[in-house]
């Protein structure tokens, strides 16, 4: 009887074990494709494609923009954009930084290889609800849905 016991304990353990190895293989696996599975990405060759495409492409965007980037978030009004404007300038409507204005983080759930890590220390000023960077004739541009929700929140409010 002890020897049925001792080889039930250990195969419960190898089990166990081999759970164990398995979670810790494929765990990560799997968070980066649950995560990524609520993301969407696309490239355009012009701003007036990207908009024509893609609805949540904001319409400060140039139509004469170049080498289009987008990265979204599905499940949220997470985004981060990135376009070559010709003429290397904030495109009209946005405003330039200004002293005290709240920076929105960049969406820590999204990661494209074309978005630099620390743009935001480099902040140019604001397009809508993004916060922008313009290095040349490249603009780096992201929307944080959290920020995006508080801002609305404080207008409704504000309009009560």
């Amino acid at each position: 009887m002890n020897g049925i016991v001792s080889k039930v304990a250990l195969g419960v353990a190898g089990t166990g074990m081999a759970v164990a190895v398995a979670t810790v293989a494929v765990g990560p696996r799997v968070s980066d494709w649950y995560d990524g599975r609520h993301q969407e990405q696309a490239s355009y060759s012009t701003g007036s494609a990207a908009k024509a495409d893609r609805q949540s492409v904001p319409s400060w965007l140039p139509d004469n923009a170049s080498t289009v980037q987008y990265l979204m978030s599905t499940t949220g009004d997470d985004r981060l954009l990135r376009a070559t404007l010709p003429d290397g300038r904030l495109p009209a409507g946005c405003v330039t930084a200004q002293p005290g204005r709240a920076v929105h983080p960049v969406p820590a759930a999204l990661k494209a290889g074309w978005f630099p890590q620390g743009v935001s220390s480099k902040i140019t000023g604001s397009c809508g609800q993004y916060n922008v960077t313009l290095t040349g004739n490249q603009l780096y541009a992201w929307q944080d849905g959290a920020a995006v929700r508080a801002a609305l929140r404080a207008q409704s409010a504000a309009k009560h």
